[in-house]
């Protein structure tokens, strides 16, 4: 993955785009939580059609890391860095979220 780079806060995107951005993060509470290596493992790996952006703050503070792919509005929280190459073959290759790392405020275990 490539294209780093500083975003706005907003989650928002183009739906009309076929591309995937993954935003990390790389808030105050967030890179005290590790969000700098999260986003530094996001950038070691290579997925074609998927930019990785550190972003402002995502308004979850406390349940950093977070991170937000765009534009299926799926959030990790407490992300690892030893965790992102599951992200990466589960979410943004094999196209299933993992479950037992979604945000309960915005997913549903259930």
């Amino acid at each position: 993955m490539s294209n780093i780079s500083q975003s706005s806060n907003s989650p928002q995107t183009d739906t009309n785009s076929a591309a995937r951005c993954v935003r990390v993060c790389q808030n105050r509470t967030c890179k005290k939580q590790g969000a700098a290596e999260v986003l530094a493992a996001f950038t070691a790996l290579s997925v074609p059609d998927v930019t990785v952006t550190a972003s402002g703050c995502l308004g979850q503070c406390g349940n950093g890391p977070m991170v937000l792919v765009l534009p299926d509005l799926v959030w990790y929280c407490d992300v690892r860095p030893n965790e992102v190459p599951l992200v990466v073959e589960q979410h943004l290759l094999g196209g299933q979220s993992v479950k037992r790392m979604l945000y309960h405020r915005f997913h549903t275990q259930g």
